[in-house]
């Protein structure tokens, strides 16, 4: 079992920049699928990035390719997610996630393991 714990969230102007930290603890993170979701008010939680256990291969939606990176640190036990250039409509809580499938990484139901989800608010 992991545990995950969101921060570095907060609010920030359009085009400026913010970094996530998911941190893991109880198993290694690398053994792990970890994405992070997003949920916007009034809609559904979406997926947003997420990184393959092992190799480490990226995927994203589309609307924050070459904005945003998710990358991990194994010694640290932590996955992050660099986000430059935020528009409004990045606003939401995000979530990160874990699971030891490696599959369906844009799937919420594949993941077993959810934090507890940090604010980002980006102002126009």
């Amino acid at each position: 079992q992991v545990q995950l714990v969101e921060s570095g969230g907060g609010l920030v102007q359009a085009g400026g920049s913010l970094r996530l930290t998911c941190a893991a603890s109880g198993r290694s993170s690398s053994d792990y699928k970890v994405g992070w979701f997003r949920q916007a008010p009034g809609k559904e939680r979406e997926f947003v990035a997420a990184i393959s256990r092992y190799d480490s291969t990226s995927y994203y939606i589309d609307s924050v390719k070459g904005r945003f990176t998710i990358f991990r640190n194994n010694a640290e036990n932590t996955v992050y997610l660099q986000m430059n250039n935020l528009k409004p409509d990045d606003t939401g809580v995000y979530y990160c996630a874990a699971d030891r499938t490696g599959t369906a990484v844009n799937v919420m139901r594949s993941y077993d393991y959810w934090g507890q989800g940090t604010q980002v608010t980006v102002s126009s």
